[in-house]
């Protein structure tokens, strides 16, 4: 082979063509840029590849629409090509004659022209922000009706932003709070003409792209303890609420918000607890004062999020009697950080049949320790003159439960758990066992109330016990907050099964009863403690009243693994 040997002039000759070409390229990456920057040449699929962008919609106008049902021309639709309306009347169907409806403009990211222009910030009040706050500059802000002003850009790349606003909602109340990752609620409510008494409605925004939910693991603790916090009947309402029965009567100077008031009793036990789950054991919503069944909805799940908390949630009888079906909200909660509630099986009847895994310690394997059921105990029954009253669990959901129980034995994360595992179930409404006061633990808590329980038993309680749960759980009567420890007939016949009121917590929700309780019924929650060291539950209830710091009728309901009496 010969070799070429290149001399010293031709080695500097190619040298320098490389820095040529080198800062040709350069200059030739520069142009693009500008004239992309000022044109958007480029590609979309570039476009999408650059890290800062964010692909999808952004918002560009936010407007008004208000109609009268005296004026035949006025009309809540825009033109619907170019305007998306948000489906919540912000009369929330309440006004007699007026009518009102947010609407926005959107497009994507690619679809920008010119003379679009991206919404970077958005505010209500009535006067300009420039003069009515402080560091605005000479930033120039665009008004619109209900004292709502935007300001806008046309700046190219502003989409890419993570300021620019990407979706906007309206919740109602002046509680209203705000429980999605990126979101943020604006103080001021939105200004209509004749408000009336209807609840403030506020824009809340979203900033930056969607924030995909991971669902949570939940694990024992590394002292082998698990502890869980059942919440029942917060019955939240759209905005303040009214308080029911509220004791003492004289507390706050007899003033009480019920919602408010419910909050802060939650989040101080949240924050004394430390749970490391919170099962809602229905109504959390008061389905006749909730139009707009999301706000509610985010004022418990706000209380999780904060706290990273994971929560499950499983229905009531007045859920659904709201702004939204059971579907609805279910769809709902379920998108939510820290959630983990679902759906369950559509072949299954009700929403919201599904069970938890609670894995355990070693986070080197997915063995589980405990199993938490959760199953929907439906609302009204279904055929009032035969059995009246409320409906009960349903064949389908039965056959789900032990197929489900019984296929979990063999799985490999209940397998490999070489320890002792424990269940337990949740519903709302009790099962008519509940209704045996001879079963009635002494010291346990109080029967105040009549169980309003179905009139037809459908035999899920022999199921629970077929299938070893050790407890059930449930609400609905708000008062009764009593155990009950089932027994076989037979002289040596051992308990099988502890059947347990969390108590109502909401003061949404009726209370009273004070002619069977002394001074009246207070506001409570129930706390499971399981232990898996000796394989043990331990329970016992906060109260909002009173001896708010004590463990209140606590007691060890299972030892080694096995239903004991107390």
């Amino acid at each position: 082979m010969t070799r070429r040997i290149v001399s010293k002039p031709e080695e500097l000759a190619q040298v320098r063509t490389g820095f040529q070409l080198a800062a040709l390229t350069c200059v030739v990456f520069l142009l693009l840029f500008i004239l992309d920057n000022r044109f958007r040449v480029l590609p979309d699929a570039i476009h999408n590849a650059l890290p800062a962008h964010t692909p999808g919609l952004v918002i560009t106008d936010i407007t008004l629409a208000t109609c009268s049902s005296l004026n035949l021309l006025s009309s809540c639709k825009l033109d619907a090509q170019k305007w998306h309306r948000v489906e919540k009347d912000l009369y929330l169907n309440k006004g007699w004659l007026n009518h009102a409806y947010i609407h926005i403009e959107r497009k994507k990211e690619s679809e920008l022209v010119e003379t679009d222009r991206v919404i970077l910030d958005v505010k209500v009040g009535r006067l300009d922000p420039v003069t009515s706050e402080k560091n605005q500059g000479a930033e120039r802000w665009e008004s619109r009706p209900g004292g709502i002003w935007l300001k806008r850009t046309a700046k190219r790349h502003a989409s890419d932003s993570v300021k620019a606003i990407t979706a906007v909602d309206v919740l109602f109340g002046a509680d209203a709070v705000e429980a999605r990752p990126g979101w943020e609620i604006l103080d001021q409510a939105i200004l209509l003409s004749n408000p009336g008494d209807n609840q403030e409605a506020r824009l809340t925004v979203r900033r930056g792209p969607h924030v995909p939910i991971e669902r949570p693991t939940v694990r024992v603790n590394k002292d082998g303890k698990f502890k869980i916090l059942q919440v029942a009947d917060l019955h939240f309402s759209t905005g303040l609420g009214v308080c029911r029965d509220a004791e003492p009567a004289g507390y706050n100077g007899g003033k009480c918000d019920a919602d408010v008031r419910t909050v802060e009793f939650l989040g101080s036990v949240l924050d004394s607890e430390k749970p490391d789950l919170v099962v809602l054991s229905g109504d959390q919503i008061n389905g006749e004062t909730a139009p707009d069944a999301q706000s509610a909805v985010f004022k418990f799940a706000e209380l999780f999020i904060k706290r990273s908390i994971p929560f499950a949630t499983i229905f009531g009888n007045h859920d659904d009697e709201g702004s939204l079906s059971r579907q609805a909200l279910m769809q709902l909660t379920q998108s939510l950080p820290f959630s983990l509630s679902l759906p369950g099986p559509s072949s299954v009847e009700g929403v919201g049949n599904y069970y938890i895994e609670v894995l355990s310690r070693t986070k080197a394997n997915s063995h589980s320790a405990l199993t938490l059921y959760l199953l929907d105990t439906h609302g009204y029954s279904p055929d009032e003159r035969q059995f009246r009253g409320y409906d009960w669990i349903k064949k389908s959901q039965i056959d789900w439960f032990k197929s489900t129980a019984q296929s979990l034995k063999k799985s490999p994360a209940h397998e490999g758990y070489k320890h002792i595992r424990m269940n337990m179930a949740f519903i709302h409404i009790p099962l008519p066992e509940y209704r045996n006061e001879r079963d009635i633990v002494k010291g346990s808590g109080t029967f105040a109330e009549p169980p309003t329980a179905p009139a037809f038993n459908s035999g899920f309680k022999q199921a629970l016990v077929e299938e070893g749960v050790l407890a059930v759980s449930c609400g609905h009567d708000h008062v009764n907050d009593y155990c009950a420890l089932s027994k076989p007939e037979g002289k040596d016949a051992k308990p099988d099964l502890w059947m347990c009121y969390a108590g109502g917590a909401g003061f949404g929700g009726y209370g009273g009863y004070s002619h069977v309780i002394k001074g009246g019924y207070h506001r409570r929650v129930r706390v499971y403690e399981f232990n898996m060291e000796d394989v043990s539950i331990r329970t016992w209830k906060r109260l909002e009243y009173g001896d708010k710091d004590k463990r209140i009728d606590e007691m060890v309901i299972a030892q080694g693994g096995v239903v004991v009496a107390p």
